[in-house]
């Protein structure tokens, strides 16, 4: 995966200030999001910007999908997760699909630990479902 320049420097920050285990997981996350987006029919260029203090990945342009978040989860010093809109049922989707392969919470996250391996067809296939979120909904 191709390394996606920082256009906001407050985004930068946050990612600065994480551990740097956590650090390099995220930026691993953030990677596979934007490459995501850009091998997905449909989805346009992403907006990268601050959402409730967290790197967020807006359909901007297209207005295809729906908001993914990511963060270190607080006070859990090795775990960190991709957020959905809560009330989008992406999660009960994804359940549904990777019950299995990820760790979920709520209906709201994907859950990970630094130490584990990402299943990353699954993921990327949830990160495609969420950029096409609104699309498959207006069919």
């Amino acid at each position: 995966m191709a390394k996606t320049r920082f256009n906001d420097r407050d985004v930068e920050a946050v990612f600065s200030a994480y551990p740097l285990p956590v650090q390099r997981k995220l930026l691993e996350l953030r990677s596979m999001i934007f490459d995501v987006a850009k091998k997905t029919s449909g989805v346009g260029q992403l907006e990268e910007a601050l959402r409730w203090g967290q790197p967020s990945y807006l359909t901007s342009e297209t207005e295809s999908g729906s908001t993914i978040r990511i963060d270190q989860i607080r006070n859990e010093s090795s775990k960190y997760g991709i957020y959905f809109i809560c009330t989008s049922g992406l999660i009960d989707d994804f359940k549904e699909l990777y019950r299995d392969e990820m760790d979920f919470v709520g209906n709201r996250s994907i859950v990970f630990d630094v130490a584990d391996e990402l299943s990353e067809a699954a993921l990327r296939h949830c990160i495609s479902l969420a950029l096409t979120h609104h699309l498959r909904k207006r069919v």
